[in-house]
């Protein structure tokens, strides 16, 4: 029988998240101390494992536990062995980059556009810089819950197009390290249609489901009223009073709930490193 590991979930003074002390995720986890942990991934939406010197197989490993991976399109950031891991990171060997460099400029869910969009996603440090590099996480359920009475009514029944391909030029336009998609790629990331307004599949809380960086259209609204409706809850679902910024620790794993949040990374100066390891859960079809 596993023995239980003593750990604490301290809530964060912020909109979202709490950090797990104490859990050490290279030793083995029992049910009870495991149903705690997705609990307080439930109640949080964003979890901070703190001090985790794991290894890549022992981040997929707990990252399984949660449900199967999903294998990034882009087969060029795979870490070595281990296609289920995305390196993000600027660093540049040999005149390459060796991760995607420019993940997260815009407020995004991970994987909105594929049908099955993520349940979540483990970001691992392996290389801190010594200044920026946060990461910003929006609680969607808040922004539902302090829209008009009006705009729900409005938007509960509408869809929303995401592409994958949206911003992906114009990222290319500006950082030439993005690589350029085959054609096989492109034809695994076909535009998906999703609900405006998703129910969590295991909480039943509604939250916005809208991004800058892959909704392009409400589906059924002409040009014009879709682009003014989507620019107003854009503006609306990353106010300040909705949002966790993480100032990274070295080893910190953050796991965060793609169905509550959304994330954005406010960016590196280019000549400090960064390097994290990312795995990401498939979700299920959004309602």
């Amino acid at each position: 029988m596993t023995a239980p590991q003593h750990f604490e979930v301290r809530p964060f003074n912020a909109p979202v998240g709490a950090e797990i002390v104490g859990l050490d995720i290279s030793k083995p986890i029992n049910d009870e101390d495991f149903a705690r942990i997705h609990r307080a991934h439930l109640d949080h939406h964003v979890l901070v494992f703190r001090n985790q010197q794991i290894t890549p197989a022992e981040h997929i490993e707990f990252s399984r536990r949660f449900g199967p991976l999903e294998i990034h399109v882009l087969h060029q950031f795979h870490l070595k062995n281990h296609p289920e891991i995305l390196i993000v990171s600027n660093i540049k060997e040999n005149g390459e980059p060796i991760g995607l460099g420019d993940a997260g400029v815009y407020w995004h869910s991970d994987i909105s556009y594929k049908p099955q969009p993520s349940l979540g996603s483990l970001l691992h440090a392996q290389e801190l810089p010594s200044e920026g590099g946060d990461t910003l996480f929006a609680d969607q359920h808040l922004a539902w819950e302090t829209l008009s009475p009006e705009l729900q009514q409005r938007i509960l029944p509408l869809k929303a197009e995401h592409s994958y391909l949206a911003k992906y030029e114009a990222l290319r336009a500006k950082n030439p390290w993005r690589p350029k998609l085959s054609q096989e790629q492109i034809d695994q990331v076909a535009p998906a249609v999703q609900p405006v307004v998703r129910t969590h599949p295991e909480t039943g809380r509604k939250a916005l489901f809208v991004s800058e960086h892959f909704t392009t259209r409400i589906v059924g609204l002409p040009p014009q009223e879709s682009d003014a409706l989507l620019a107003e809850l854009f503006a609306h679902s990353v106010k300040p009073q909705f949002v966790y910024r993480h100032q990274w620790a070295p080893h910190d794993l953050v796991f965060w709930d793609n169905r509550s949040l959304m994330h954005l990374a406010a960016g590196t100066p280019d000549h400090l490193r960064r390097r994290l390891n990312r795995t990401t859960i498939v979700g299920d079809t959004p309602f």
